[in-house]
Formats: structure tokens, sequence, C-alpha cells
């Protein structure tokens, strides 16, 4: 079974950017490339623990294994060696970044507190969008009781249009909740 977002995104969102933006070609329609979660933890260098919990976390959250993302080069300010393990990614592509997109949109974001929409400042200028989450429990598949401390993530959405527009109708149309 395809997932729902895409086949929304091929039956009726398609013919709708098409219309919109007046493009001859379908393969000129803007689409989502990959959707990248990346979980920073700079606590990890006292607590080497905290690092397993995320990973856990975002395994739960995403269907699939993160890497764990290792430090580039020693900082003494920040305590912090080569090669130590400061937080961790995943990158969801096909079927899997469909679905995530979904139950973002749907489920996770209006589970946020006071929440009236995401920023439309955050494209970067090529069409990609990026949203910063304070807390990790919006997702359902988290479970509170197990949770040792709340972790930010950030979800960076790369698309193949060529602008802040194209881009940013492609999520409108996709579900995104923008800010009025």
């Amino acid at each position: 079974m395809a997932a729902r977002l895409k086949e929304a995104y091929l039956k009726e969102i398609i013919p709708a950017l098409t219309k919109e933006f007046g493009y001859t070609n379908p393969m000129a329609v803007p689409k989502i490339e990959k959707i990248s979660l990346n979980v920073g933890m700079g606590e990890a260098t006292q607590n080497a623990k905290l690092i397993e919990g995320a990973v856990a976390e975002l395994t739960a959250i995403s269907g699939q294994k993160p890497v764990v993302t290792k430090a580039r080069k020693s900082i003494a300010a920040f305590k912090l060696r080569e090669n130590m393990p400061i937080g961790c990614a995943v990158t969801l592509r096909g079927d899997r970044m469909y679905e995530f997109l979904d139950r973002l949109v749907n489920v996770a974001l209006p589970r946020v507190r006071d929440f009236r929409g995401v920023s439309t400042k955050s494209f970067d200028g090529r069409g990609n969008y990026t949203l910063g989450l304070k807390d990790q429990l919006i997702f359902p598949e988290i479970d509170y009781n197990k949770v040792e401390k709340s972790k930010g993530m950030n979800i960076s959405i790369t698309t193949t249009a060529k602008s802040d527009a194209e881009g940013m109708s492609l999520l409108r149309h996709l579900g995104m909740p923008f800010s009025k």
C-alpha cells in the first residue's frame, strides 16, 4: 500500500501546482526529495547514555535506525574530544518520507501547545524548509514515562523547488500548517 500523502501528491497536487505555476513539463513540478531529522545532544559529552535514548526515540519516530553523529574536532571549552558522539540523524526517502510527513502534519504539529502554525520564514532561498521542534513528546510513538530528558530536533524538508514560493506552495498543498 502506497502512502496516503503520495497518492494525494500524484492525483491532486501535481495538477494544482501545474496550474498555479504554469509548468509545461510534468517533471518540472516540485516534489519532496528527502526529509532529514537531526537531534543534537551537547549534554552527551558528560553523559554518554543520553545518546542511546535519543537513538531509540528517533527510531520510534522515523521507523528507521539513525546514524550517530560524532564530533569532527576537539573543542576544549565545550569539553569535547574528536569522535565523541554528540547527536544522531536520520534521512527519510520514498514511502517512509511521505508517511512521516503525514504524521508530522496531521498528528504531531496539532499537539504542540499554543500552536498557531509554522513560520513562513524558515525557507532557505532554494525552496527547502527547516523546522525546529523543542520537544519530542508531540509524537504519539514516544512513551512519556520512558523519557529521561526532553530533546528537541531539527526537521529539514528538501524539495526540488527552484524558489521559496514554489516550495511553500508544495508544502501548503501537502497540508503544512503555515501561520497567517
